[in-house]
């Protein structure tokens, strides 16, 4: 036979049941507009029957039930949709970044443009073309040599620009490469503050929260994996313990980034020496192109040596990381320990400019070299310079280099036109020279240097135009998961409310049976042995 006031314990424990849910739906109330956070419920169970086991236990019909008790209270993640969604975040983030990037290569090769190289390939050549017409005339040999002179202050512009995006994304690489770092030291902690509650039986459900918030963050930056590790002593099987991450690599292998409370750290390298030796110094060091090599990564604060990743080693759509570092310039070690050329987005582009910008001055100069100057006489009559074979026209390397030769600036005469020495209406150099709008150089793949441009536009253009349709699909498709990540996780208002009334109700049913065995009581204490009175 159970104890006289069995019943009050068991309506007592009711209601502290139905109160934790009562709290837990106000928590998830509260919460309904905060990001990330995870709705949370309590699963009740029922508490030992009566009587217990054991030969002295009382001989009853069965178990009387003795109420119920909140087993625990746990947060709401479905742990597939989280690893898609951290999977697609990473594809996101990497697009996301190389469409960014690309897109400012498109701003700069703005063709066709009123002031572009395009166009000052075209004003020249036409340039060229009336100055064949009339050799002799200053004006028009004026013209073409400032013609020139733009042409080449747009290879100088088109490569300045170009440089100081290629200059910003390297900043942005080590920009992003601490924010990772900053990252993974903010989960070691949680991890920390983690392992010291579940041994006592509790579970952190919003430090669980504000900790899947930073994975989500890391999963833009680098494709990563999570295995969890329990924390012992009275940890509840519900209990997600702590966190070890891993950056998984193409070839199925992993390197650690968070080992419990111990976190590594990202270091970006720069490349090669002059001798092409690799060069283990910060990828921050020099201020001009360093091809980006690897990032070192050691775990700890030790030092010492670490793990490295190179670009090659990562599928493609492997996050913010690669997409950045891809646009910028990398290079790849072979099985044999050799590097590659530097290549990227905007890498390419600045060698394919140089490649333009050399092979058409040197085309140019190899043809205006067999012409002749202008002879020049005084008022009177009196030769001051003679005609002579033409010298070199344009002078330096590369586009942000190339420029018209100073001679030629200072004296329109000695842009040589003429076939021939001392002929004043000769022009068939400059008609040649003017052919060269049509004319496939060797150098440059069997195109003419304005179709090798144009290409180069189109180039870009295809790449851009596919970064940007894979950055809406990976867009599509995380908005798809994040949508049932959402239906699974978040927070809704008509499910609380519900929830809210049912808990009110059991709540008060506990209070009045708590109600009903007072006064049962009451009649035992006070109705007893009052017979005939």
């Amino acid at each position: 036979m159970g104890s006289t006031f069995m019943g009050l314990e068991t309506s007592k424990r009711g209601l502290s049941a139905q109160q934790s849910g009562l709290y837990t739906t106000g928590h998830n109330i509260s919460n309904a507009n905060t990001i990330g956070y995870s709705r949370q419920t309590v699963n009740l169970k029922p508490t030992n029957g009566f009587p217990g086991s054991g030969m002295n236990a009382p001989q009853i019909p069965g178990y009387l039930g003795t109420g119920a008790t909140p087993g625990s209270i746990q947060r709401v993640r479905d742990q597939f949709i989280d690893n898609q969604f951290r999977q697609e975040t990473t594809k996101l983030g990497y697009w996301g970044s190389r469409t960014e990037a690309i897109g400012q290569l498109e701003g700069i090769l703005n063709e066709p443009s009123t002031y572009g190289i395009d166009t000052a390939f075209n004003d020249f050549f036409k340039a060229l073309q009336d100055l064949s017409a009339s050799p002799e005339n200053s004006a028009a040999r004026q013209v073409a040599i400032e013609k020139a002179k733009t042409l080449a202050e747009s290879f100088n512009y088109t490569n300045k620009q170009l440089t100081e995006v290629q200059e910003n994304l390297k900043n942005q690489i080590n920009v992003e490469t601490k924010n990772v770092n900053s990252i993974l030291k903010q989960i070691a902690q949680l991890n920390d503050q983690i392992a010291n509650s579940e041994p006592n039986g509790y579970l952190p459900n919003d430090l669980y929260d504000e900790r899947d918030i930073l994975v989500d963050q890391l999963s833009q930056y680098l494709p990563i994996t999570i295995k969890k590790e329990g924390n012992g002593g009275n940890s509840k099987e519900a209990a997600e313990g702590t966190y070890n991450i891993f950056l998984k690599l193409a070839d199925g292998s992993e390197v650690q980034l968070v080992n419990k409370r111990e976190v590594a750290t990202l270091t970006p390298q720069t490349t090669v020496d002059a001798g092409g030796n690799l060069v283990d110094s910060n990828f921050d060091d020099s201020k001009t192109f360093t091809a980006f090599s690897q990032f070192n990564i050691v775990m700890g604060s030790g030092g010492g040596a670490g793990a490295t990743v190179n670009m090659g080693q990562l599928n493609k759509g492997s996050g913010i990381l690669q997409g950045i570092v891809e646009s910028y310039g990398y290079i790849t070690k072979d099985a044999g320990g050799n590097f590659s050329q530097p290549t990227g987005v905007i890498q390419d582009k600045l060698a394919e400019l140089d490649q333009l910008a050399d092979e058409f001055a040197k085309e140019f100069n190899k043809i205006h070299e067999t012409g002749y100057t202008l002879e020049k006489k005084d008022a009177d009559g009196k030769l001051i310079d003679a005609s002579v074979a033409g010298g070199k026209f344009f002078v330096g390397n590369g586009a942000g280099g190339i420029k018209v030769s100073d001679d030629i600036l200072k004296d329109f005469n000695k842009f040589a036109v003429s076939s021939v020495a001392n002929e004043v209406g000769n022009g068939k150099i400059a008609i040649e020279l003017s052919n060269l709008k049509t004319k496939a150089l060797v150098g440059l793949n069997n195109a003419s240097a304005q179709t090798f441009f144009q290409s180069m536009i189109g180039d870009v253009g295809v790449l851009g135009e596919q970064a940007e349709r894979m950055f809406k699909n990976s867009s599509s498709l995380q908005l798809s998961i994040s949508n049932n990540r959402a239906s699974v996780s978040s927070v809704s208002l008509d499910e609380e409310m519900t929830n809210m009334i049912m808990y009110q109700q059991a709540y008060n049913a506990s209070a009045r049976m708590l109600t009903v065995m007072d006064e049962t009581l009451e009649k035992i204490i006070n109705g007893m042995g009052r017979v005939g009175l």
